[in-house]
């Protein structure tokens, strides 16, 4: 295969200062000239990717282009320990240099995640046992009831403040939106998911509904709002029950609604509809059989369950990166691994919809809103912070649109209801987005 060629051109960009006085004394020394290995290394590495449409810059200005191709890319290594930590584990080592400003991306962040995605997917059939151990991804952190909270706070408690920059005003999904037709504003789609969920659970006023994990408490709200249904929603972070309790009450809703600070694993009674949006990927999936047996006997028997989740095509670990400093104790499950909570628990499954590409459309909306907000984020935070959220998002987007990530919602009740729709023509009879948030 072709290793790529090197080339000299004017260095414009310098580490930031602030990058450099945190590092040890050897990792600074960017004013040398690369060694041959190292060209090398920088030639297998890209090798080992697939050949990537991308080109390196070097700490000394140095381009190492892909050989045999128009780079699309450019990677700017900014220091010569750079080089070395990407190597050793490039799932885990991409964001921890992205974020701490030793490695630059000129281009389009998510396209370039994007085409690393597609082409190490391909390249990855044939590595060498050896490599595969030393790239892997670990083990996602427990999620026990105490490492749960714990998991929780570290992603969920950042500050309302930070997520209200870019989520939607309407009610603060931080979950997948639904968009009917691609022009919807996030607001529209948002409001457009929830809809959608509720049609999807078949609710009628005075019903009651358990939900698992609330997040901000939207879904509830909208559940009593435009349904009149009871709702108790169960969350531990303790930001979020704050957001939601102060909104149910600005709203009237509070006679409906009741936000339960507590674990779901300790959710009591039985309702006639169970909902959970974006908790799954945070439960484990040593915990599934637990969950289902808490689904089974909190359902009503004519009751309807609706789990909403990240997932996977086949069983995967979670990049190590994200796992380690964004989310952890995620593991998206594989659409098989998601099909054992109904099994356990003798459901019949009646739907399962894939929001796959809605979601990268969720997130470029993010994505958007976020960088907009870059200076007020950093002014909260640092620059490392502010880099690392871009790069999860970007990473995010690129998941999705490569088909490394899915989105899953799945709909089930007791084997033996019979009370069930004919058909799923009531759910589409009219739109779900509104015409205005």
């Amino acid at each position: 295969m072709n290793q790529g060629s090197a080339r000299k051109v004017p260095q414009t960009e310098q580490p930031e200062k602030s990058n450099i006085l945190s590092l040890p004394l050897e990792e600074t020394q960017a004013d040398r000239e690369p060694h041959s290995y190292e060209r090398w290394l920088v030639a297998k590495l890209m090798r080992m990717a697939g050949s990537p449409p991308i080109q390196f810059r070097l700490w000394n200005g140095e381009v190492i282009d892909p050989g045999d191709q128009e780079p699309r890319f450019t990677l700017h290594l900014k220091d010569p320990k750079a080089l070395y930590t990407l190597v050793s584990n490039p799932n885990l080592a991409f964001g921890d240099l992205y974020s701490a400003g030793r490695l630059d991306v000129d281009g389009d962040l998510p396209e370039l995640m994007e085409a690393l995605y597609r082409s190490v997917h391909q390249a990855r059939q044939k590595w060498p046992r050896w490599l595969e151990a030393l790239w892997r991804n670990h083990s996602p952190r427990a999620t026990g009831l105490s490492e749960a909270r714990e998991n929780i706070h570290h992603h969920y408690d950042l500050g309302n403040a930070f997520y209200q920059l870019w989520l939607d005003q309407a009610e603060m999904q931080y979950t997948c939106a639904y968009y009917e037709t691609p022009d919807l504003t996030l607001e529209q789609a948002q409001l457009a998911k929830l809809e959608h969920v509720c049609r999807k659970l078949r609710l009628k006023p005075g019903m009651t509904v358990v939900e698992a994990g609330c997040g901000w408490g939207g879904l509830a709200r909208y559940m009593a709002r435009h349904y009149g249904v009871k709702v108790h929603a169960y969350n531990i972070s303790r930001e979020q029950l704050a957001y939601a309790r102060e909104q149910a009450r600005a709203q009237e809703l509070d006679h409906l609604v009741e936000y339960v600070e507590d674990d779901y694993r300790n959710i009591q009674g039985q309702y006639d509809a169970f909902v959970s949006v974006g908790m799954l990927e945070h439960v484990g999936k040593e915990n599934y059989q637990a969950l289902s047996e808490l689904i089974r006997r909190s359902l009503k028997p004519d009751g309807l369950a609706l789990l909403h989740s990240i997932g996977r095509n086949r069983p995967m670990l979670m990049n190590a990166w994200i796992e380690k400093r964004i989310f952890p104790g995620a593991y998206p499950p594989s659409i098989g691994e998601f099909m054992t909570i109904c099994e356990h628990g003798d459901f019949s499954v009646l739907d399962v919809e894939n929001l796959r590409l809605h979601y990268a459309q969720t997130l470029s909306h993010w994505m958007d809103r976020f960088n907009a907000s870059a200076d007020e984020v950093t002014a909260m935070y640092d620059e490392h912070f502010t880099r690392a959220w871009r790069m999860y998002l970007a990473g995010s987007i690129a998941a999705f649109r490569a088909g490394s990530l899915q989105l899953f919602q799945v709909v089930f009740s007791h084997g033996d209801n019979n009370r069930l729709p004919q058909s799923r023509q009531d759910l589409y009879a009219c739109p779900a987005a509104p015409e205005s948030p």
